[in-house]
């Protein structure tokens, strides 16, 4: 399976280390946590968080997941979203990337992201 991502403020995903899992305000209130595929992050982060800053990409290896992830698309489109329905473990967390915003607070994808 192909890695997918989480976008989350730097102190929610230090939260989770000291909790030893992670979880999304989103689980509790629509059931499940938004991802993305790599292709999908650029466009997510800039219709979402456009100028957001102390933001981290979480790249996520799927396998090591114990909930069910589901592809899906729950506003009408037709492109496919990676959901996850449970908590995410620290050790399906294969990498935590800085996410700046650079200028006029737009994203482009981490450097480390395309090696």
């Amino acid at each position: 399976m192909t890695m997918i991502f989480h976008i989350t403020s730097a102190s929610d995903w230090q939260a989770a280390q000291l909790a030893g899992q992670y979880i999304a305000a989103s689980l509790k209130s629509v059931g499940f946590i938004h991802c993305s595929k790599q292709d999908q992050v650029l466009e997510v982060s800039n219709r979402l968080f456009l100028g957001s800053s102390d933001l981290v990409l979480l790249e996520i290896l799927p396998e090591a997941l114990t909930a069910e992830i589901r592809y899906e698309n729950l506003e009408g489109g037709i492109e496919q979203y990676p959901h996850i329905y449970g908590p995410i473990p620290l050790a399906a967390v294969q990498r935590v990337v800085p996410f700046p915003p650079g200028p006029q607070g737009r994203f482009s994808l981490p450097v480390e992201l395309m090696e």
